[in-house]
């Protein structure tokens, strides 16, 4: 059963059954109010969240209108166009289903959350004041009441009369308060049927209209839909047909790829590695460019790319091709290398290597290039006598040398046997190699060896492979170019008679010639030859093509463990007579040469910390490399793990050395 009926009679009474009905109809008016708040609450968070999505489709509509699909080739079939527009399409159709879903927002709160509100401020707000100031009343009649009672009857008459009249008066006013209370209860009780529903049936009349406006934009884009579906049939279609050839095109290039390597009458294009050189001691570093070759023009652009650096092109370099000769593996330990030399930089050669054998026969090709040729003399004269030893005409050698030193003559034939016979350029070569034509190959202060009394062969050779190491990289490539020669030579001298002691003797003064003329100088010299047979009988050993730190030159005996295979007085050395005659004690002069060329194994440099002198000024180019300069002392040196570094501690920092920078203490 429902609420029960409130008589106006029974206020006038206000029975306890009374009071009942009174409690039971403002507890459901609590109840409304609660309802409506909540549902108040619920709306309010359904429109955020309606806001919200609203937003996320005006995002995703407009990420669609800007997006745009790029086709292969230079024009799109009918097709491809109206695939393109689709996203356009899709973009306005939830452009305009969404500005429907704004219209339906606001009339949401226009017919739903605004008259829920006013009900429940207007209708049960009042409704809550009044059954304040009923049960004020009540409380007021009710007091009155008992005090009148509580009157004695002793007082006098017209006392009397005025306490009954004050509690009639309050009576009367109580008993219209609660006939007005008691009407205002069941009106706003029936009253909610139609103000809290209908505000309702308004929001479902609202969302049924989006829903139908939804329709009828769904109803709209059928056509075009329909339409598109046909658009990327086609498209399927043809991306069917196509991928089987495809397929079939990238099976043949995988299996023969030279032969479908693009190429043009105009230009050839690729991956070259360059050689870039650096300054002393830093050698040289090879950077992959794309390289294109303008065949008509004979120029090649070469663009630095790295895959690594997330595809960013650096800047391009231009050089116009003046010959491409093959490089040998015996000049460069690589392969697939070419020599390029340039019309604009003369004298300048640049070698880049290709990616394989196919790829550097297609560099040859593409760039007109021819192998190396060697001198024709030195060739078919390596059987004649004395080759080296005898000397050719003093101006005619002069001429040879001048021609070969001036930058702006063009490249000497050797071949023309007329012109430059086999003396004439053994002893321009002779000539070239000695100071000051040409900086010493061999221009060490610490270039020594033991002599033949002191210390076994395989101290001697260990010595010296490491002091060949310790040169700057062009003078050990040339050394190794030279002596590969001279043991050619000598493998002949039953032919020639220049054994490696005669190419000794010759090459002994032109490579290590001391700067004065002394008789200390004069002294060294047979020790001097002696270091040039072993450069000779040993090149292969020695591996001169091949970058080794120090730490590298450890093969063989260790040169600490015996003392007696370096220094002393009885040392081969190309240095000065000043040197030479100083009278250094022995132990320190072994402790100097011992600092520098004494390989450091991972026993003496893990365990056993070096200190080093800085020889030469250095500016670090990264972080973790160390700035300096001569004279500077490291402390707790030790190989680095970086090929031809070492790692130590300068003013409490700790980084990376060049090798060849400093001497170890």
């Amino acid at each position: 059963m429902g609420l029960h009926p409130l008589e106006f009679s029974e206020s006038y009474l206000d029975s306890p059954s009374f009071r009942e009905k009174v409690k039971a109809h403002e507890a459901e008016l609590d109840k409304t109010n609660r309802f409506i708040k909540e549902l108040y609450k619920d709306g309010k968070n359904l429109i955020n969240a309606t806001k919200q999505l609203a937003m996320a489709q005006r995002k995703f509509a407009q990420c669609l209108g800007e997006f745009q699909f790029e086709y292969i080739g230079d024009a799109k079939t009918d097709d491809e166009r109206c695939i393109d527009e689709s996203l356009q399409e899709f973009s306005s159709f939830l452009r305009n289903l969404e500005d429907q879903r704004e219209l339906m927002m606001r009339n949401i709160t226009e017919t739903l959350m605004k008259p829920l509100e006013k009900f429940r401020k207007e209708q049960l707000g009042s409704a809550k004041a009044e059954r304040k100031k009923y049960e004020k009343e009540t409380e007021k009649y009710y007091s009155s009441l008992e005090k009148l009672l509580n009157m004695s009857s002793k007082k006098k008459e017209p006392q009397l009369q005025e306490a009954d009249g004050q509690v009639e008066t309050n009576r009367q006013h109580f008993q219209e308060l609660s006939l007005e209370y008691v009407c205002k209860l069941q009106e706003i009780q029936e009253r909610k049927k139609f103000e809290c529903v209908e505000p309702m049936l308004a929001f479902f009349q609202t969302v049924f209209t989006f829903y139908h406006q939804g329709y009828e934009l769904a109803k709209d884009f059928d056509h075009y839909k329909r339409a598109l579906q046909i658009n990327i049939q086609n498209t399927r279609s043809r991306f069917e047909a196509t991928r089987s050839e495809v397929y079939e095109l990238m099976k043949k290039i995988k299996d023969s790829p030279q032969e479908y390597r693009q190429t043009s009458p105009i230009t050839s294009e690729g991956y070259l590695y360059v050689q870039e050189k650096r300054p002393p001691p830093f050698g040289s570093s090879w950077v992959k460019r794309y390289c294109t070759f303008v065949k008509e023009q004979k120029i090649l652009h070469m663009a630095t790319y790295d895959h690594r650096s997330g595809g960013k092109i650096g800047e391009t370099e231009s050089v116009m091709l003046k010959s491409c000769v093959r490089k040998t593996t015996d000049v460069l330990d690589r392969r697939f290398c070419l020599d390029i030399e340039t019309t604009d930089r003369p004298g300048t050669v640049v070698t880049v290597q290709a990616l394989s054998e196919d790829d550097h026969k297609f560099w040859m090709q593409a760039m007109g290039g021819r192998e190396p040729v060697s001198p024709l003399h030195m060739q078919s004269s390596i059987n004649d006598q004395g080759l080296f030893r005898v000397v050719g005409v003093s101006s005619k050698v002069q001429k040879l040398l001048s021609l070969m030193m001036d930058e702006k003559s063009s490249e000497v034939d050797l071949s023309v046997s007329d012109e430059w016979d086999v003396k004439t350029i053994t002893s321009a070569l002779k000539l070239y190699l000695r100071p000051p034509t040409h900086p010493q190959l061999l221009c060490h202060q610490c270039f020594s060896t033991p002599s033949p009394e002191s210390g076994s062969p395989e101290a001697r050779l260990q010595a010296i492979h490491c002091l060949v190491h310790k040169l700057p990289e062009k003078n050990r490539l040339v050394l190794g170019l030279l002596m590969n020669h001279l043991a050619n030579v000598a493998a002949n001298s039953k032919q020639n008679l220049m054994t490696m002691a005669n190419l000794g003797v010759v090459f002994g003064p032109t490579l290590m010639r001391s700067e004065e003329e002394t008789v200390a100088a004069i002294m060294d010299l047979k020790f001097q030859n002696i270091v040039v047979e072993i450069l000779i009988e040993q090149h292969e050993k020695l591996e001169y093509s091949v970058s080794c730190s120090v730490s590298g030159c450890s093969e063989g005996p260790s040169l600490a463990a015996d003392e007696g295979s370096l220094g002393s007085n009885e040392s081969v050395s190309s240095q000065s007579s000043t040197a030479s005659a100083t009278e250094t004690p022995p132990q320190k002069a072994k402790s100097n040469h011992e600092a520098q060329c004494t390989p450091i194994s991972p026993q003496n440099s893990g365990v056993n910390s070096r200190k080093a002198k800085a020889m030469y000024p250095c500016e670090a180019e990264h972080d973790s490399e160390l700035s300096f300069q001569v004279g500077a002392i490291f402390h707790d040196v030790t190989v680095s793990r970086e090929p031809g570094w070492l790692e130590g501690e300068l003013e409490g920092k700790r980084g990376l050395i060049p090798e060849n920078y400093v001497e170890l203490l």
